[in-house]
């Protein structure tokens, strides 16, 4: 069963689990059933937040009560789990906002959280205000993305196809900022010497 049938047969309570699951896929795909008319629009953000949220919560309280447990141990020996904590330690509130958002890092995170000493009450509330606006971000995305390119293409046969070319244009994307970022480098090094 493909993304796309999971989201149509089960609606908003797919979209939430696959948000807390799998992640900004899911999520592109409900903001594409958004475009098509199949799922509502802000219903959809907030199934989107939802999972998100509680998948993060859960996680979080599970760092927090079994930091001693050697499921906890496993993933501390991780090297994500040492760079989520490096974060952390330099920008805890902006970490705990923005780990939603960092690849490599999205899972291990509010584990590693839940083993400092930042209260449930802040993580809480914090983890709130950024699942909302990531799911947001990603709903709007698939929304806008099957807008444009139907309007450009034509009608899209499934959300599969849709979902490769937006991750296409955002690795092309991606690889565009990393050299205009090399270049720049260079020519500040450059200019140095």
């Amino acid at each position: 069963m493909s993304l796309e049938q999971v989201i149509s047969e089960y609606g908003l309570v797919g979209l939430a689990l696959g948000a807390g699951l799998e992640g900004e896929t899911v999520v592109v795909i409900g903001g594409l059933m958004t475009h098509r008319g199949i799922l509502p629009f802000w219903p959809a953000v907030a199934a989107a937040a939802l999972g998100s949220f509680l998948a993060d919560q859960v996680f979080f309280l599970l760092g927090r009560r079994f930091r001693e447990h050697r499921f906890v141990r496993r993933f501390q020996q991780r090297p994500a789990f040492a760079r989520a904590l490096t974060a952390f330690d330099k920008y805890p509130v902006s970490f705990v906002f923005a780990f939603r958002f960092l690849y490599g890092l999205r899972t291990v995170s509010p584990l590693a959280i839940g083993t400092t000493r930042l209260s449930a009450r802040k993580f809480l509330a914090i983890n709130a205000a950024a699942a909302i606006v990531w799911a947001l971000i990603f709903v709007t995305i698939g929304h806008w993305f099957g807008q444009a390119i139907e309007a450009e293409f034509g009608r899209i046969k499934s959300a599969e196809h849709l979902v490769g070319f937006a991750l296409a244009a955002a690795a092309i994307l991606g690889i565009a900022v990393m050299l205009v970022r090399k270049s720049i480098k260079f020519r500040s090094s450059k200019t140095d010497g």
